[in-house]
């Protein structure tokens, strides 16, 4: 584990304080959490988006064939 500094504004470490009492942890393991889950969050993100870049690209009409009236997409 790695010791990290961070600075915040004196309402926000007091609630911070206040929110990890209430929830008995700390402030260090409630930031720790939330950095942890952002970057979980993060690496899904990209990994959905490496996921769809590596399908092959598909033509969504023949070539030089007009695009459908927005009413026939729509169902109007």
């Amino acid at each position: 584990m790695k010791n990290i500094t961070i600075t915040v504004d004196d309402e926000v470490a007091r609630w911070a304080r206040i929110w990890a009492a209430k929830h008995n942890t700390s402030v260090s393991r409630l930031l720790g959490e939330v950095l942890a889950e952002r970057m979980r969050r993060e690496s899904d993100y990209e990994a959905a988006m490496e996921r769809f870049l590596r399908k092959p690209p598909r033509r969504l009409r023949e070539s030089g064939q007009p695009l459908p009236p927005r009413a026939e997409l729509y169902e109007r």
